[in-house]
């Protein structure tokens, strides 16, 4: 009797989700922001939840719960019932704060079902005109010239342009001072007036400033050029393979959400970033769409961690 009534559960159980699943969203959709409006994590996501709210009919609304470095409105995601009418549109600090935070409040991997990585822009580097080096190789052999004396702006500590700074510091064993910033455009500006004579920042801000003169891009941190900036070498040709990272951001679920809502939410997502209008937006914002499968959104969060969490460590950082 008791395994007939636990199989009967198990149907019902089964046949309830599948339900669930096959009428979703038959309700609005709450999309969690873990910053203040303004910024690239919320412009990715009210660009994406404008598409799905016209794909399906429904209502997907962004909520910005900022603090703690997006650990407040993470930790909140994480809690929610995984129903698929919450979701998180994130950026590296689902996968950073891991390591920057004593107690973050979540577990990246357990506690979250990747969906897809949307969209990325890599970091530039980027100084005064005044600093004599029009190559990063030019730029490493200034800063060995002057050790101790020279600093770098970054968006805040923690932030990809700021462990992509920590990356080229440590791996070319460089003795250059960090100069953390309150976002990416007081970092720009300090680098063009020469308070911080280098900066890795995020590139919306910046290719203005560049474009204008009032900047010297000198390379971009991803895999390939950057579309914005065609003409600045990445820094694997610049001659540093080991320094690569970018600012990216992806869309992740309450861990259990049922993998039918978590296939049409992705395919949802992706068929969007197909959308030309979304992608003059994202590259208006210096970033590419991805849009790369569930399996490949986790192996990406996991390679994160890994290569992440050794830089963190191995600077000693920690949240501010």
């Amino acid at each position: 009797m008791k395994k007939y009534l636990a199989l009967t559960f198990f149907f019902l159980a089964a046949t309830i989700v599948g339900a669930a699943a096959a009428t979703w969203p038959d309700r609005p959709v709450k999309v969690i922001v873990g910053f203040a409006p303004g910024g690239p994590t919320d412009l990715v996501a009210r660009l994406i939840s404008q598409q799905l709210s016209a794909q399906t009919g429904k209502n997907f609304f962004v909520e910005n719960i900022s603090g703690a470095g997006g650990n407040v409105g993470t930790v909140k995601a994480a809690q929610s019932p995984p129903d698929g009418y919450t979701i998180l549109v994130t950026g590296g600090n689902i996968t950073n704060n891991m390591f920057l935070f004593a107690h973050p409040g979540f577990d990246t991997l357990k506690d979250f079902d990747a969906v897809t990585l949307a969209a990325a822009t890599p970091v530039v580097l980027a100084v005064n005109p005044s600093v004599p080096a029009k190559t990063v190789k030019e730029l490493v052999e200034w800063i060995k010239a002057n050790p101790g004396k020279e600093s770098y702006a970054s968006p805040g500590t923690g932030t990809p342009p700021q462990l992509t700074g920590a990356l080229f510091v440590h791996a070319l064993n460089l003795d250059l001072v960090h100069v953390p910033f309150g976002g990416g455009g007081p970092a720009v500006e300090a680098t063009v007036g020469n308070h911080t004579p280098i900066s890795f920042g995020a590139m919306a801000p910046a290719v203005p400033l560049i474009k204008n003169g009032d900047l010297r891009a000198l390379a971009v941190t991803g895999k390939t050029r950057s579309p914005t900036l065609p003409d600045i070498p990445t820094m694997a040709e610049a001659g540093f393979p080991e320094v690569e990272g970018a600012t990216w951001t992806a869309v992740a679920v309450p861990a259990g959400t049922p993998k039918d809502i978590v296939a049409q939410l992705h395919d949802m997502i992706v068929k969007s970033l197909g959308e030309p209008d979304v992608k003059d937006k994202l590259a208006a914002m210096a970033y590419v769409g991805i849009g790369n499968s569930p399996e490949e959104c986790e192996a990406f969060f996991k390679g994160e961690m890994d290569k992440w969490g050794k830089v963190i460590k191995d600077a000693g950082l920690k949240a501010e």
